[in-house]
């Protein structure tokens, strides 16, 4: 595979969506991205069938397209993004108020490398509330957030590193392994908003166990084609 090459960086923040049929969700996420300067946000599409597209155009987005498979997006987004630093955000996910003013303050802090924002789920389900402190606890004391956290650094860096490793599941959590080599990786004050789309589908103790069993099954040698399949994600799902 030829090597991506990041073009010339002129704005302060890009924001990369990776998507797949986000069409009810797009449009709250975007919103969640307006109104800030020196902001530019793009959508990577991997084949959306629902209308995707067409909101995030009516939205004001650039749009990338590109094979399915979220590392593959996400490296395809920052190739064509003008900023130097990068926020990876997922398609069914909001950002706090003031969030370009957290990710400044973070990223100037003396030794940190990256970022992320405290978990927050938009939903009643019973549980819920406990498996944001859990969350929130491994990001904060392990330095360990997740790719739903909407994870930002410098986009020299990224580069430096070799961006996301292209794996089918897992290229999230390799990618904060690459980065606590380097520095220290901070959990922001505020909470991104995502779907409990995810937990409502599939319940929170099965959810939570699959959060916790993949990353440690993948650091004792499971490969990660395997472990999507004991998740079931299939390779056209980012």
């Amino acid at each position: 595979m030829k090597p991506l090459t990041p073009v010339r960086k002129r704005k302060r923040i890009s924001i990369i969506i990776p998507t797949l049929n986000e069409g009810d969700h797009i449009a709250e996420t975007l919103a969640s991205t307006q109104g800030v300067p020196d902001v530019e946000v793009i959508v990577v599409d991997g084949g959306s069938q629902d209308g995707t597209l067409e909101t995030a155009k009516s939205c004001g987005a650039k749009l990338v397209i590109s094979s399915p498979g979220r590392a593959r997006q996400m490296n395809a987004g920052a190739a064509q993004a003008m900023g130097d630093i990068l926020l990876f955000l997922h398609g069914d996910t909001r950002l706090p108020r003031r969030f370009d003013a957290y990710i400044h303050q973070i990223l100037a802090r003396p030794g940190v490398v990256a970022g992320a924002f405290r978990m927050g789920v938009d939903g009643d389900l019973f549980g819920l509330r406990l498996l944001e402190k859990l969350v929130n606890f491994r990001s904060r004391r392990l330095q360990l957030p997740y790719g739903d956290q909407a994870l930002f650094l410098r986009a020299d860096l990224f580069w430096e590193i070799g961006g996301f490793p292209y794996m089918p599941i897992m290229e999230d959590f390799e990618m904060v392994r690459r980065l606590r080599r380097l520095g220290r990786i901070v959990t922001g004050p505020v909470s991104i908003l995502t779907s409990a789309r995810r937990w409502e589908k599939i319940g929170i103790v099965r959810a939570t166990l699959i959060n916790y069993t993949l990353p440690l099954a993948y650091y004792l040698g499971v490969s990660p084609s395997r472990l999507a399949r004991w998740y079931g994600r299939g390779k056209s799902t980012p």
